[in-house]
């Protein structure tokens, strides 16, 4: 994935969109794009992750996707995904370099009533660690 030009762009918000988030239930429409933004000193953090997770029931984990923070550093207009109106999506922050690993987790409840075409931004700012420089090459 060293070359994002290839990807779906999302028409709403120009995002690309990671691969294989979109008819994710057959009958159901992309109603829900969920658009990741991620604070400035997070871009050159050299492990760190997202992993998102689509769960349709609360019993079925329907997908699941790592998008590592490089990969907006490559893509400077950000990544997103899409969801039917319905089920969960989990959204986890992960960076195992610091000392102790910086870990976050966030659930977004799709409402069955949202109307298609809904745009939602999910905003991730790890914490720094210390004696880590929040400027780009720091």
């Amino acid at each position: 994935m060293s070359d994002p030009s290839g990807q779906f762009k999302s028409l709403s918000s120009g995002r690309l969109v990671v691969p294989g988030w979109t008819g994710l239930i057959p009958g159901l429409p992309d109603a829900v794009e969920i658009g990741f933004d991620l604070g400035p000193h997070d871009l050159t953090r050299e492990y760190a992750c997202l992993l998102v997770e689509y769960w349709a029931t609360p019993e079925d984990l329907t997908l699941q996707s790592v998008l590592p923070v490089r990969a907006f550093a490559a893509a400077p207009e950000g990544w997103c995904v899409f969801v039917p109106a319905r089920g969960r999506v989990l959204v986890r922050a992960l960076d195992p370099q610091p000392n102790p690993p910086a870990l976050a987790s966030h659930w977004l409840n799709i409402d069955p009533r949202t109307p298609e075409g809904t745009v939602v931004t999910v905003a991730v700012s790890l914490p720094l660690s210390p004696g880590r420089n929040p400027l780009p090459g720091g």
